[in-house]
């Protein structure tokens, strides 16, 4: 059965008609395609109803019987089952969808809602039925919620597009309530997959049905549609309120009074010279900031005095509730992401991106390090050493742990910052500019028993780092010349904007790996065999800095390293924070030599890709012993020459017409260093 009613409207200011669509799918034959015998009412993500993406009329079980709609899948990527159903725009008054679902034990459900008419043009929803019975939104990480696993239940969400409220419900229980960023939908789809191994969807869908209450603009009306701040998730934060007004009547808004109060603390100000015309939305940032607390507390944002004529036309929208429930870091942590990146990876960009929002968001908290592979930022050992560990680029590790998509790595982070060290960290350094020796001290002050089965080491890595040949160009994937993908950085720049391959000019790089002592895995000369809590282990290192390392750009950062190869703790320090600390003698670790430039002023390659052949171009300003080797990605050499003692120039071609296409490692050792860049063979 398929009905629109129309209803009047008994809601204050909600002025105007209900629509209401209901559907049982019961007037249906089973077995065969929903969308030719719904008139319409029910298509595809192609638009393509009674195709492959359409869904199959069932009678195998129901929430009200005969029939309902069937969705299952085991493919990674879901589907092909893309059913969609359009509402229309909608980004005032309220909505309300619900519908009977019944997920399979072990199995999991899906369904997002779309932004625009035009699928793919922006998620506001993405609504995950997981297998372990929990409800989970792509877009509100702060919220979860239990379902009855293999059991017909309710599920519905009323929004009110005018205070941003998206309410969830589980058989008419409110499960909790949030703002959404994407404050507008236009459809529903609903498509087969599971996000978690083993990839198994499997779930039904009955009694669906959605009521829309349009609303009907007063002459002067404000309303709060988003409330939440910037910065991260972790008490002690100091962080701006950030808000969103919305235009909600006929007039133009010029000024406005806002009042932020948190945690018994209200902190005010006034916005004027503004020009927002009817239903457009703007963002703003308070200039006072809130420092956050333990526990789950309210940031209220109240708006008043819209255009200096007091109360607007309705005062149902004008304050905003965010629930603020800051996670607890423990004691002295701090967390580490190495993130496996590159200038040749055009998808890497992303790990650029995200890394920089760690920082802004978690600076006292994490650090990063981008280990570069296959360009002239490259640290060859630790890279390799990553290698080992990741399938693919970008990749991020948070303390060592699975490879992270560098989207995903935050979550893995805040659970990782809840997690008591065995040790604090804290480092210690010497400098010598004429030299430009760096000498360290990593103190481990234990709080725990543990044995010398735990390591340290200590790495550097170095922000605002430029080069001007072309191995710093960047490759990006997501420029409009190819995705158009929207991928935003800390300040605002948009990588849909730029080039396909950003050249070094425009390229700063953050986070750059620049060594790491006395190996990936640390060292544990330096402990005892047993610790005991309370004591303090001292290990020292020694690195010698290239000119062209810009010594006040340099992080110091340490590790200790538990049995299992994770990363119990991390410290960090600049050089001067570090020299502030003290040095502080201990066991010597060796002195880590750092003596060749940058890997682009070694050896170049050159086409690259290739294709019959290819030219390599050593150049070398001291006497050195030279080793040339070609591996494909098994690590199987495929070509070597050993040059001896050579210095200056030196050149030699490779028959590249030989190989199989696909990527090579050229690895040149120069006095027993090794540098490695990637050749890739077409």
């Amino acid at each position: 059965m398929k009905k629109i009613i129309l209803l009047g409207s008994v809601f204050a200011s909600f002025l105007s008609y209900s629509q209401t669509f209901n559907d049982n799918f019961d007037s249906y034959t089973a077995g065969q395609n929903l969308g030719p015998q719904s008139s319409g009412a029910w298509t595809t993500w192609s638009n393509a109803p009674g195709g492959t993406e359409d869904v199959l009329v069932s009678n195998a079980d129901a929430a009200s019987a005969p029939n309902s709609l069937h969705f299952a899948s085991t493919s990674q990527t879901g589907g092909p089952t893309d059913l969609m159903r359009h509402f229309g725009v909608l980004n005032t008054g309220q909505f309300s969808m619900e519908f009977n679902i019944k997920v399979g034990t072990g199995k999991a459900g899906y369904f997002n809602l779309q932004k625009t008419a035009t699928p793919g043009t922006a998620y506001a929803l993405d609504a995950f039925f997981r297998d372990n019975g929990t409800l989970v939104f792509n877009q509100q990480p702060n919220f979860s919620a239990n379902y009855p696993v293999n059991t017909w239940f309710n599920f519905r969400l009323d929004i009110n597009f005018n205070i941003n409220k998206w309410e969830v419900f589980i058989d008419n229980v409110s499960v909790g309530y949030f703002s959404n960023e994407i404050n507008q939908v236009e459809g529903i789809d609903i498509f087969p997959v599971d996000n978690d191994t083993p990839y198994d969807a499997d779930y039904y869908i009955d009694d669906f049905s959605t009521t829309i209450t349009p609303y009907t603009l007063t002459t002067l009306n404000a309303g709060v549609t988003y409330t939440s701040y910037s910065g991260g998730t972790v008490a002690g934060n100091s962080v701006p309120p950030i808000f969103k007004i919305r235009n909600l009547g006929t007039s133009a808004i010029t000024s406005f009074d806002i009042v932020a109060n948190y945690n018994g603390t209200n902190a005010n100000q006034s916005f004027t010279g503004l020009n927002m015309a009817s239903l457009a939305e703007q963002s703003f940032t308070l200039n006072s900031n809130i420092t956050l607390i333990a526990g789950a507390n309210p940031l209220t944002i109240t708006v008043s005095n819209v255009n200096g004529a007091g109360p607007d036309g309705d005062a149902n929208d004008n304050v905003g509730t965010a629930i603020i429930d800051p996670i607890v870091p423990a004691a002295g942590k701090m967390v580490i992401t190495e993130e496996a990146t590159g200038t040749w990876c055009g998808w890497c960009v992303r790990g650029a991106v995200y890394m920089g929002w760690m920082k802004y968001k978690y600076n006292n908290y994490w650090t990063g390090i981008a280990v570069h592979n296959g360009d002239p930022m490259v640290v060859t050992d630790y890279d390799a050493a990553m290698g080992a560990l990741i399938s693919g680029f970008p990749t991020a590790l948070v303390d060592r742990g699975a490879g992270l998509d560098p989207s995903e790595m935050e979550g893995e982070i805040l659970t990782r910052l809840q997690v008591v060290p065995k040790a604090v960290l804290t480092n210690g350094a010497t400098w010598d500019a004429v030299s430009r020796t760096l000498n360290v001290s990593v103190s481990a002050n234990f709080s725990a028993n543990a044995t010398n089965s735990y390591k340290i080491a200590c790495a550097l890595s170095e922000d605002s780092v430029t080069g001007t040949s072309s191995g710093y160009d960047q490759h990006n994937y997501y420029s409009s010349q190819s995705q158009n993908l929207d991928l935003i950085d800390v300040n605002g720049v948009n990588y849909k904007n730029l080039p396909s391959t950003i050249p070094a000019a425009q390229m700063v790089f953050d986070h750059v790996a620049r060594a790491i002592a006395p190996s990936f895995n640390g060292t544990n000369l330096c402990l005892p065999a047993t610790i005991n809590s309370g004591e303090t282990h001292i290990i020292n290192f020694s690195f010698t800095l290239p000119s062209t390392w810009d010594e006040n750009k340099i992080d110091v950062v340490s590790m200790l390293i538990d049995p299992q190869g994770k990363i119990d703790n991390g410290g960090r320090a600049t050089i001067a924070e570090a020299i502030a600390n003290g040095y502080v003698a201990g066991c010597n670790a060796g002195i880590q030599g750092i003596t060749l430039e940058q890997v682009d002023d070694v050896f170049q390659i050159a086409p690259n890709p290739a294709t019959t052949s290819t030219t390599i171009t050593i150049q070398l300003t001291d006497e050195s012993n030279v080793m040339l080797k070609v591996l494909d990605m098994s690590g199987k050499e495929v070509a070597s020459r050993n040059y001896g003692v050579i210095n200056g120039a030196s050149t030699v071609d490779i028959n590249t017409s030989i190989f199989q296409a696909g990527i090579y490692i050229v690895e040149l050792t120069v006095n027993d260093q090794k540098l490695t860049k990637r050749l890739i063979i077409k």
